[in-house]
Order: C-alpha cells, then structure tokens, then sequence
C-alpha cells in the first residue's frame, strides 16, 4: 500500500509518496511523486490507478485561477506520471474529489466561493468543465465572510448528490450530479444553513449513507445530519464540540472522517493539535464525544483512516511531520506508534492499495 501527501508550502516541491504496511503501520521515507506547485489537496479515483490535485497557483494559463491535475500512479517507481491538467475555474481551489461511479471529477475554490465539475474520460483525463456554481451572499463575521467561500465539495454514497460546505456563507449546499457529462446543478432545496458564524469546512458521510457530519473551522463543532439520498435533503440533528470542555477559545477545526465501521467518527484540531474521537449512536448516527489524543506535532490539518480501520496518520502542517496512530476497534481510542514521516507542510494524506493486492 501507498501513502501520497499534499503539501503547501515554497519548500515542498510537490506530491510525495511512501510505502505503508497494513499490518504494523510501518512507513517508508517520502519521496517526489510529482513536481506540482501548492498541491495541497489530493483525490483517489475508485480504480486506485489515477490521482488528482488542486494546485493553488494565482494564475492558470493566463486565467485567474488554480488548477487541476491528473495522475497516473506508477508503483514500481513511486512515481506520478501527469495525464493533463484543467483550470479550477477560480482562484484558491483548496479541495476536490471523485464520484462514486468515478465518472466526474469536482473541486471547490475557496477564493472564488465557487464549485465546479469535469468528465474523466476513459484514460483519466480531465475533460473541459462541465458544471459550474459561483456562490453569492455573505455572513457574520466582518473579516473572515465578507463573501463566500467554498471549502469542499464531496459526493454522497448513491453518487446521485454532493454537498459543498461554504465557510463564507455558512451555508452546506447541495447539488445533483450529472455523471455522464460531469456537471451538476443546484438540487431543490439548494442548501441548509448552518449555524451563524461557525463557518462550515468539511463534511463527510458515514458508510449507510444515511449521515452526514459537518465540521466547522471557526465554531469547531461537528454537526449531525440525517441525508435522504432519494430526495437529496438534510435533516439537522445534534451538535457537538470537537474540542474538550473548558478548552481555550482559539485554533480551528480541520478535518472529518467516520471509520469504515461507522462506529467511530475523528476530527481534528488546530491550534488545540488534537485528534477528538466520538462515539456513533447506530440509531441516530449522533455524535458523544469518547476522548482527544495529541496529534504528534503542530497543526493538524488533515488525517485518513487506512482501508482495514486500524491505523489513523495525521499530517501536521507546521511541524512538517506525519504520525500514525493504532485504532482500538472496540473503543475507537487512538494510540501514537513510533511510526513518522518527515515532509514539508503535509495537508493532505491518501492512501492508495497496491496493484495486485
């Protein structure tokens, strides 16, 4: 199995990879999968063949905008060997991922406030734009939503919708997808709000697809949400805190993930540098908070859980390290193993199964 890593600063030079073992979660050291400028967020297409970026550049062919690449991934080499490459349609793009059927490729351009879609063709390319949605409106805060800006796009289990999480709005927006030409468009209702001044930044489901959790950066909270996938709409449930009670105000929460059990679900934060754990009640899918484990280094802003649920790395951006961590898989609890990876300013980990395995 394969580890890739975005990065986002002047001293990475692009997407690295290191070899993983499922079994004791041994890594190898990091080495350059692909020269990419601010590659600072990573998908997987369901082939486990080909691997797209987000580049946050301040121009892309002349256009005000970042850019999206294609990947194929080399395993022998531990190399990328790029496909092609598209404008994100906006500047900023700081997140994208690939539909179920991996049809469709989406990315979310955080200083845009926009979202857009692309066609993957049969080589893995990234076809010409087929969908677009620029977000309008603003929300409480002065300095950080003064308009909108969109902070990821992610399709549900059916692969019929997507949810993308406006941090400038508040707002979690929904859209119906157009697999066969890689669009979308605004579902009805178009979106939830969320609650005022906690600006929304990620969300993920849980493997029922009945669930969602919504994470906030500046509330730092996680919200349940019931997800009709026939009807494509959202029930807002319990809220929670991702950080322990009588934690200084301050940092920001980052990223969310539920275990491929669904009895668990992590959430990172920074500033505080931890890992929060909840418990999932199986009836509701409501969140009670089991515990928060040092995330090894400074600024945690992204994790992933491996394919078998036993093993969670965490990527610190400012101590340029990853560290990976044992799942309890009754309790869920994380325990630091002596297992680490030095890379600059790591925002994103992936994991990648071996061809053949």
């Amino acid at each position: 199995m394969r580890i890739l890593i975005g990065t986002s600063s002047d001293k990475a030079q692009g997407v690295y990879v290191c070899g993983f073992d499922e079994k004791t979660g041994g890594v190898g050291p990091a080495v350059l999968g692909a020269k990419v400028a601010f590659p600072s967020f990573l998908a997987v297409h369901p082939n486990g063949r080909w691997v797209y970026s987000v580049s946050e550049v301040g121009q892309f062919n002349g256009e005000k905008a970042g850019g999206v690449f294609g990947f194929r991934m080399d395993q022998r080499l531990d190399e990328l060997t790029p496909i092609n490459s598209q404008s994100s349609g906006g500047p900023g793009p700081c997140h994208l991922s690939v539909d179920p059927s991996g049809s469709m490729l989406m990315v979310a351009n955080y200083g845009a406030g926009s979202v857009a879609s692309f066609p993957i063709a049969a080589d893995g390319a990234i076809g010409p734009r087929g969908g677009f949605d620029q977000h309008h409106g603003s929300s409480v805060d002065p300095k950080r939503q003064k308009g909108p800006h969109a902070h990821s796009i992610v399709p549900d289990p059916s692969g019929r919708f997507a949810l993308s999480c406006d941090l400038g709005l508040d707002h979690l927006l929904i859209y119906q997808l157009q697999p066969s030409r890689g669009g979308l468009i605004a579902a009805d209702p178009s979106f939830v709000p969320i609650r005022p001044g906690t600006g929304p930044r990620h969300v993920a489901f849980d493997p029922s697809g009945l669930h969602a959790y919504v994470i906030t950066e500046m509330g730092n909270t996680i919200t349940t949400f019931a997800w009709d996938s026939a009807r494509g709409t959202l029930l807002e449930g319990k809220t929670v805190s991702t950080l322990p009670d009588g934690a200084e105000a301050g940092g920001s929460g980052a990223e969310v993930t539920v275990h491929p059990s669904g009895r668990f679900v992590y959430a990172s934060n920074r500033g505080h540098n931890s890992i929060a754990v909840f418990a999932v009640d199986p009836a509701s899918g409501e969140l009670t908070r089991r515990g928060h484990t040092s995330s090894g280094g400074d600024w945690p802003r992204h994790f992933a859980i491996d394919p078998t649920g036993r093993f969670l790395i965490a990527a610190n951006q400012r101590s340029n390290n990853l560290l990976v961590f044992a799942i309890d898989g009754r309790t869920g609890a994380l325990t630091a193993t002596p297992h680490r990876v030095e890379v600059p300013a790591p925002t994103c980990v992936r994991f990648m199964v071996t061809v053949g395995e």
